[in-house]
């Protein structure tokens, strides 16, 4: 039997993960975790043949967990979930063993057909990260970034559109509707970006909005 890891602190999230895993594994063994120190205690009592793994988690990054199981399960392949589409996202992931890396705001029918071509030997990446991974290596022969444009992590333009909204006011389902994505993706993005900026609330997020210039924009 197939033993899937699936790694996602949202619940609405993890369960139409699920239900796709289903679809694309019938009859597999989905093991859900919600925190990074859940996912490495099943890493450690079980075995698996494929994990899909979020990365911002409450406890730490779902890059620890891809490690682990790069140093305990050689066999299993990975795959990143998310919505993050920086650099400063993708590449530590794949350096950490990651076989592929699907954003959840692209269609779920796209996520399940790039599952399945695993089976081929296909890495899943979505279009707009196998496009990054090229660029990646095509600027190799570019002089190098310096060591403060390297350690800079700003928010990518998706996560700017949400927080100028949500500064604004604007609820999730709104939200969701002026880009064209669920509400629990819009959530999503609103945990990261509340993560990434140290803030707790909307006042807060509206003035790193100001902040950053976004009311100009």
């Amino acid at each position: 039997m197939t033993n899937i890891l699936l790694l996602e602190d949202l619940p609405e999230i993890r369960s139409w993960l699920k239900a796709l895993i289903l679809q694309v594994f019938p009859g597999a063994n989905v093991c859900e975790a919600a925190r990074v120190q859940d996912a490495l205690q099943l890493v450690r009592n079980e075995k698996f043949n494929l994990a899909l793994v979020d990365l911002g988690l409450p406890d730490g990054t779902g890059v620890d967990v891809v490690i682990a199981l790069r140093d305990t399960q050689p066999d299993v392949q990975s795959v990143v979930v998310t919505i993050h589409d920086g650099d400063e996202h993708l590449f530590p992931a794949l350096q950490a063993g990651a076989f592929g890396y699907l954003l959840k705001e692209q269609a779920r029918e796209l996520i399940a057909e790039q599952l399945k071509r695993m089976s081929q030997g296909e890495p899943p990446l979505s279009p707009s990260i196998a496009r990054r991974v090229i660029a990646f290596f095509a600027a190799q022969s570019k002089p190098q970034a310096s060591a403060n444009q390297l350690t800079h992590v700003a928010l990518s333009d998706r996560e700017n559109e949400v927080l100028l909204r949500v500064a604004k006011g604007f609820t999730l389902p709104e939200i969701g509707v002026q880009l064209n994505l669920s509400r629990h993706t819009i959530a999503d993005y609103v945990k990261q970006i509340y993560r990434k900026l140290n803030v707790n609330s909307r006042a807060e997020a509206a003035l790193e909005a100001q902040r950053l210039g976004l009311f100009r924009r």
